[in-house]
């Protein structure tokens, strides 16, 4: 039978809605426990430490707190993605959404700085691996004219979930901040249904049955065949992972700051914290289908490389000038919609490499490139840093603006150097009963 990526199908079987809602739903609380922090992440700090939010202590025990998190996404994309390469991707699924359940509901539980970075850093290992395992287990279960609108569905995932984060927020701004972390307990249910409902897709199976104790290693990433395109994957995901998560740790902290020296009061301070994130988010929501319909007629590395200029540009109009804080929140929306580009990383990574190197490779490029965004984080943070002893102060605009160039040379090396991605074999000859009909895309 010819590839439905030659020829795709207008039925939508079974099995791909499952490992579709798995993937979606996944994703989605991966941005809830990834962004529960963010939303108190300052005055909860400042709280462990028993200092005030304005301290330079409390931003640089924040920052660091937030690098160990972006370490281990890093860890768990390359741990977990070679276990999806091994044991599947729905068991490994099931394990990376148990891990950051767990761990972010422990963050309950801190009461030194120090203990909340350990339990930051586990969930992570876990909210890493999740991508690798959900963008392969989708790449290998749609066909590729579908893709470039999963992406956007799947990320979308994502910024609801930071949606509901702050809906939490706002539901217990009454509530100790440590309580936050509680609600990041609920994804562990999805997995009881994982296990039972979401199928191995066919194409890892095949491989794994055909690969006779066979497994490819992490080294075969820089073999002669592979080691161009891992060299630049990682070179695109760390540049522009470094400047993204910059933006989305240091935007919040610079805004609290901003509203505090104009004398807001403590509850009008996390309710614009709120409203800023939903003002971000909602507009990443669009700009992940502006980006799927972007990559459907120039590709997917022009229109990474497209957006990343464009992101650069906005960071420069928001950050290059000094704003009050709701001068600032304008530009919000806008600064949501380029970070589509992050959208078409889930289909564009996983079918530049091997079926059994996918999850691995995948995860290896863009989580090594939320390593250098760990260190970018705490990196531009210190650049914040003014003056010097007790008088010193922590102006985080300037952190925003030194880390938007680097979305130049991001956006120069997707657009001029990064392989497009291409299709998969996908077997959708044995279909799940009753296939569900939709409209041709």
């Amino acid at each position: 039978m010819p590839s439905t990526d030659l020829q795709p199908s207008a039925r939508v079987t079974s099995q791909q809605v499952k490992s579709g809602a798995a993937a979606w739903l996944g994703w989605m609380f991966d941005g809830l426990d990834m962004h529960i922090y963010t939303l108190v992440a300052l005055p909860f700090v400042a709280e462990l430490l028993r200092v005030s939010p304005s301290a330079p202590e409390a931003s640089t025990k924040a920052s660091l707190i937030q690098a160990a998190f972006l370490f281990g996404w890093a860890m768990g994309g390359a741990v977990f993605g070679r276990i999806g390469d091994v044991l599947g991707r729905s068991r490994t699924l099931s394990l990376t959404i148990l891990t950051y359940a767990a761990f972010t509901g422990l963050s309950f539980f801190a009461h030194t700085w120090w203990h909340l970075l350990i339990f930051r850093f586990l969930a992570a290992l876990g909210i890493g691996g999740e991508w690798a395992v959900g963008a392969s287990l989708l790449s290998e279960t749609w066909p590729s004219r579908w893709r470039p609108w999963l992406a956007a569905i799947l990320q979308s995932a994502v910024n609801i979930g930071v949606l509901f984060a702050c809906l939490a927020g706002w539901l217990l701004s009454a509530a100790p901040y440590r309580t936050l972390f509680l609600v990041g307990i609920l994804p562990a249910l999805l997995t009881l249904w994982i296990r039972r409902a979401v199928p191995e897709p066919e194409v890892w199976a095949s491989a794994h049955d055909h690969a006779h104790g066979r497994k490819p290693r992490l080294r075969d990433l820089f073999g002669p065949e592979l080691r161009r395109t891992t060299f630049l994957v990682v070179a695109v995901c760390s540049l522009g992972l470094t400047a993204h998560w910059a933006m989305l740790f240091w935007h919040s902290a610079h805004l609290r700051t901003l509203a505090r020296d104009e004398g807001w009061s403590k509850e009008r301070i996390d309710a614009l914290a709120n409203h800023a994130l939903y003002l971000l988010n909602a507009g990443a929501v669009v700009g992940n289908f502006l980006a799927g319909w972007l990559a459907r007629y120039i590709g997917y590395r022009r229109a990474i490389g497209g957006i990343f200029g464009v992101y650069f540009v906005l960071m420069m109009f928001t950050y290059g000038v000094v704003r009050d804080a709701e001068a600032i929140v304008f530009w919000l929306p806008f600064l949501g919609l380029v970070q589509g580009a992050f959208a078409l990383f889930t289909m564009c990574l996983p079918p530049l490499f091997p079926t059994l190197l996918r999850t691995t490779g995948a995860g290896f490029c863009y989580n090594v490139g939320r390593t250098f965004a760990a260190i970018g984080t705490v990196t531009f943070g210190l650049f914040a840093k003014i003056g010097s002893g007790s008088g010193a102060i922590c102006d985080h605009r300037l952190a925003l603006f030194y880390s938007a160039f680097l979305f130049l040379p991001a956006a120069l090396v997707s657009w001029f150097w990064l392989p497009e991605a291409g299709p998969i074999p996908i077997a959708e000859t044995v279909v799940v009963t009753p296939p569900l009909a939709v409209p041709e895309p």
